[in-house]
């Protein structure tokens, strides 16, 4: 390789393990040193990860982010000519650049569901998704804990858009950045969203901390990234979600999970 070629690479792996660093170390500080005591009743599940979960998280995390910038050298460098990115805001306007976010939402949304669904087949959970999976009660570093080749097929939704609709160079690095914070949000193991937000006309289709919390102590169910809009299409809503996040949320809940099979999901 060229020295352009690996300045550039080098730039884009500086760049990504400092925007997960940054935010999985802010919210971890915050989270699980700072906020930890006036905050314990909304932690999904009322214990901490070990120090060899932490540890763990961070070396395969640390191994995807550099998959991840690898990518983006393959498409931003070298095959950049043939995607359909573009550098003016005004070579398609302001309601186009904002639509595309919405598209890149929806597309990343859908490809994630599917793909996440087609690694918990028992031949590829085992070899590749189990990695992820060994954080059964997550916290910010287990956002990108993965397998290679599961961190090779996450980050082929980067692929997918630069080479369909037109996207802005940087609607695609502030996406990626969006993800980043809401992928640790996912695995915070602690719930942002206000008591009852999942009952609300917008928060029902969002996918929350308590939705994918429970898809990591499960292990099934609740297979979105940003909305739940395919869980509930195809019937992988975990039915223990909704009396879950109640619980996590409310300070002096006496509210009880149901003893009547609390594992099991719609459609599973």
């Amino acid at each position: 390789m060229s020295d352009s070629v690996i300045s550039f690479w080098f730039r884009e792996v500086v760049m990504i393990v400092s925007d997960y660093l940054l935010y999985a170390s802010i919210t971890f500080f915050l989270f699980y040193v700072v906020l930890k005591r006036p905050l314990w009743f909304r932690k999904v599940q009322k214990k901490m990860p070990t120090l060899s979960d932490y540890g763990r998280d961070i070396l395969f995390s640390m191994i995807s982010v550099t998959i991840f910038a690898t990518m983006a050298v393959l498409v931003f460098y070298f095959l950049r000519p043939y995607t359909h990115t573009y550098d003016k805001i005004s070579e398609y306007g302001w309601f186009y650049y904002l639509f595309t976010w919405v598209w890149m939402l929806f597309i990343h949304d859908t490809y994630f569901y599917w793909m996440h669904r087609l690694m918990h087949h028992p031949q590829l959970f085992k070899y590749i998704h189990l990695i992820h999976h060994k954080s059964t009660n997550p916290s910010p570093w287990t956002a990108y804990a993965f397998h290679p080749i599961e961190a090779i097929l996450e980050v082929g939704i980067l692929p997918i858009i630069a080479f369909t609709l037109p996207v802005h160079k940087y609607a695609i690095g502030w996406f990626f950045l969006f993800q980043i914070i809401y992928n640790v949000y996912g695995h915070l193991g602690f719930e942002l969203f206000p008591k009852r937000f999942h009952k609300t006309i917008v928060g029902r289709w969002i996918n929350t901390s308590v939705a994918h919390n429970l898809h990591h102590k499960k292990f099934n169910g609740n297979y979105g990234l940003y909305f739940l809009f395919w869980d509930r299409m195809m019937g992988t809503i975990r039915k223990d979600y909704d009396t879950t996040y109640e619980i996590t949320t409310e300070r002096n809940t006496e509210v009880k999970l149901s003893t009547k099979n609390p594992s099991s999901i719609t459609g599973e």
